[in-house]
């Protein structure tokens, strides 16, 4: 099996991506539906307890883990890697595990680092954070950042 190219890996992370913000909204809903049975309308409306919150943020980061780490350890693919016939495992053939699935998750999610804080700490436009996020995003794929970190590889599976 050949290694997966650029074009490739960027259409899969798009699939992904619209994906993973469905998730993600579903998530967030169900955030906010606790918050108002717990706290009221009322106390929502004055002020959302969820804005900013480290432990809502963390629950949205695991959310967005348990998502690519279910799918890269049970069949080594996400859905978009599927569209695309993208498979992760590791180096020698085999599956990949959670510590593996990790690793891949934290290195290829480093772009997201300058984006964040060129924005918030920064003051620099959404438009101009997200370019170099990009760029970023882009460096870490041709370097394969993710597959060297975690000691795996992106094939190609051939066509059924």
């Amino acid at each position: 099996m050949s290694p997966a190219r650029l074009p490739r890996r960027l259409a899969a992370i798009v699939y992904d991506g619209l994906l993973l913000a469905g998730v993600l909204i579903g998530a967030t809903a169900l955030a906010l539906a606790l918050v108002v049975a717990v706290a009221g309308v009322e106390a929502f409306k004055t002020q959302n307890p969820l804005m900013g919150n480290p432990f809502f943020q963390a629950y949205l980061f695991l959310i967005c883990f348990l998502f690519y780490g279910g799918f890269w350890t049970h069949g080594g693919q996400t859905l978009g890697m599927r569209a695309w016939r993208l498979r992760a495992r590791r180096r020698d053939g085999r599956g990949i595990g959670w510590w593996r699935a990790l690793l891949r998750f934290l290195s290829g999610g480093l772009w997201l680092a300058p984006t964040a804080s060129l924005h918030r700490w920064f003051g620099v436009g959404v438009g101009l954070s997200l370019a170099v996020g990009f760029g970023v995003l882009l460096a870490l794929l041709i370097l394969r950042l993710p597959d060297r970190v975690s000691a795996t590889e992106l094939v190609v599976l051939p066509k059924p």
